[in-house]
């Protein structure tokens, strides 16, 4: 059954906000193009009414970090189940998307701008062509849908696919109106989930994936002493920590370097100002600790890095990195990959780290 929101004003006696609606619904389109952060802080939006082989039109189209694409629907007037077989005919297209297609479809959209230097700028590291358009997924964005959409997408979204719902609820009050947001899949299942969406997939094996990025921000060498993996920037990057759950084996990989670790998951995701490590026998803060990394930089904000505790089986230093062509690798901090590359990864890794 559908799930409703209500908000009420801050009172001794709290009054309770109108349910309201927007007077068009273009209008949401037109925020979501202006703020992406309303739906995802880092998308790029870089279509929108793109015009497919079929000549219909998909609403929005935005970029993940990772290259992936994001297909963005509004219910608008259609009925709920078209809007959901509207988004998979869309996404059918967008799979066959090559890097000059996607491109192109930016240059038009910006007026004349390029993708690469655009994606560079926001997202602070070079957009790979080898990597764009790997997976993508589907938004269906609506104020409310039947419960029998409902079940479609969670259907799909279980066995794999990179659908999810946005519920986007008006409020009113006096002259003023307030939109709330609530997604149907935790997008942390879903942005994993779309990981190998373009790739020959295998049952997920139970082990987890783990990109660290050794920069500024964070150091690998402080991962391995103190036994932690961690990831920042915003929700995009931190919010998959959340499929880590204590007990569960981690492969981490360096981006551009290769496979650094492996062990248990020790801990829930906790931000760095709670994020408490052992040193000389005494539990002392994360932020505390002496090395370069600016672990404290973003405390307060979304952006804040968010640790996990992990026991280690065996490590390597970064000189050490084990990597080989074919194995696999993603942008994304967790994931559990289907891909059938992981397989083989996965039993390479455990000779080279001596795992049974």
């Amino acid at each position: 059954m559908p799930l409703k929101t209500a908000i009420w004003k801050v009172d001794k006696h709290p009054t309770p906000l109108k349910l309201s609606e927007l007077k068009d619904e273009r209008l949401l389109e037109d925020m979501i193009e202006n703020l992406p952060a309303i739906l995802e802080e880092q998308w790029l939006i870089i279509g929108r009414q793109v015009i497919t082989s079929s000549g219909k039109r998909i609403d929005l189209l935005a970029i993940a970090p990772d290259s992936s694409l994001v297909i963005i629907e509004l219910k608008r007037s259609k009925t709920d189940r078209e809007v959901v077989a509207q988004a998979l005919d869309y996404a059918t297209w967008v799979e066959e998307l090559k890097p000059e297609d996607i491109a192109a479809i930016y240059f038009k959209y910006s007026g004349g701008k390029s993708l690469v230097n655009t994606f560079k700028e926001r997202f602070k590291t070079p957009l790979q062509e080898e990597n764009l358009n790997q997976s993508h997924q589907m938004i269906v964005v609506a104020s409310e849908l039947d419960s029998r959409t409902e079940r479609i997408i969670k259907y799909l979204s279980d066995r794999g696919v990179a659908i999810n719902a946005v519920f986007f609820e008006v409020f009113a009050s006096d002259s003023e109106q307030f939109l709330v947001r609530r997604w149907f899949v935790d997008p942390a299942e879903v942005q994993s989930a779309q990981t190998s969406s373009n790739a020959a997939k295998e049952p997920w094996n139970g082990e987890f994936f783990v990109s660290f990025g050794d920069d500024e921000q964070r150091s690998w060498e402080d991962a391995r002493k103190y036994g932690f993996i961690s990831a920042g920037g915003g929700s995009w990057y931190s919010r998959t920590l959340n499929l880590l759950t204590p007990g569960k084996r981690i492969w981490v990989r360096i981006p551009g370097k290769g496979y650094v670790g492996v062990g248990i998951v020790d801990g829930e995701p906790t931000p760095a100002s709670e994020f408490r490590v052992s040193e000389s026998g005494k539990e002392i803060s994360i932020l505390n600790i002496e090395s370069e990394a600016k672990y404290g930089n973003r405390v307060g904000t979304e952006d804040q890095e968010y640790f996990v505790k992990v026991e280690w089986i065996e490590t390597v230093g970064i000189e050490d990195a084990y990597d080989e062509l074919g194995f696999f690798g993603n942008q994304n901090s967790v994931c559990r990959p289907t891909a059938s590359g992981w397989v083989t990864t996965i039993a390479k890794l455990k000779k080279r780290f001596k795992v049974d």
